[in-house]
């Protein structure tokens, strides 16, 4: 089976165990009640007043590179005003590791009224502006003043509602987007999913419009790729660790590092082993 029929064939069966709605692009969502979705086995799944297991509290509370490291494979859920709900698996992530990280908006320790969302507890996201127009979205960690970009998400679920929202946020007419395209960097996500900075300081396990649920087949160690980051400037040598992390041979990521690549292809490290 293709990966992509496989992820959306494992994404339905989560939404039949946890009496997910079956989520439509087009339509306004309808929720329908159910019984207990909830699998006992894990203390990160939690039944919310919408029957929704999601990412809690212990989740997020862990080391920054730990975080990004586990967020791979993750799913965000994005529910909009009219009752849409987007879905996006998690396949890029950056880790800023506080106030040693001179890459990091909390260097020194320094703690503005901009960068606050970096110092709150484990799962605050924390949404800042660039070039004026674009938003990035992180999430804090354990660790004072670090946090953990979103890079690249690979759409699951209402596809359609955003590209309409990555329509809306170009000013000139342009082609219509291919999937891949939709998500694969951290401001395209942000507009692809409508965050903006309204959502900065919110709450992953509160928030009614945005949330994580868990994914199924976690990647292994052979499957994530540990790289430098992108777009930091001169950083000295916090620009050349390897703390951005990615999922090998996904099509969805923002870049890739092929040197890396041929490196742990020839360890012997091959995707899904």
């Amino acid at each position: 089976m293709p990966r992509k029929r496989k992820l959306l064939a494992q994404l339905s069966a989560l939404q039949n165990t946890s009496s997910f709605p079956q989520i439509n692009a087009v339509e306004q969502l309808n929720t329908t009640p159910g019984a207990d979705p909830s699998p006992k086995s894990s203390k990160y799944f939690v039944v919310e007043k919408k029957n929704s297991p999601q990412l809690q509290e212990d989740f997020f509370n862990q080391p920054c590179v730990s975080l990004a490291k586990s967020f791979l494979g993750q799913i965000l859920v994005r529910k909009l005003p009219d009752g849409r709900e987007l879905w996006g698996r998690i396949v890029e992530t950056e880790a800023y590791l506080g106030g040693e990280d001179e890459a990091s908006h909390s260097k020194g320790g320094k703690q503005t009224q901009r960068n606050a969302a970096m110092f709150m507890k484990p799962g605050t996201l924390y949404v800042y502006q660039i070039y004026g127009i674009y938003f990035c979205m992180n999430v804090s960690s354990q660790g004072e003043g670090a946090a953990v970009l979103l890079r690249s998400l690979e759409p699951l679920q209402g596809l359609d509602a955003m590209r309409e929202l990555r329509r809306a946020s170009r000013k000139a007419p342009s082609r219509l987007l291919k999937d891949w395209q939709l998500c694969n960097g951290p401001s395209k996500l942000c507009q692809a999913f409508g965050i903006d900075k309204a959502f900065d300081q919110r709450d992953l396990t509160q928030d009614a419009a945005i949330w994580m649920v868990p994914g199924q087949d976690p990647p292994g160690e052979q499957d994530v790729v540990a790289t430098t980051r992108i777009g930091i400037g001169n950083r000295g040598e916090w620009a050349q660790k390897p703390l951005r992390f990615y999922l090998r041979g996904n099509r969805f990521v923002s870049v890739v590092d092929k040197k890396i690549e041929r490196e742990m292809a020839a360890r012997g490290h091959s995707p899904g082993s």
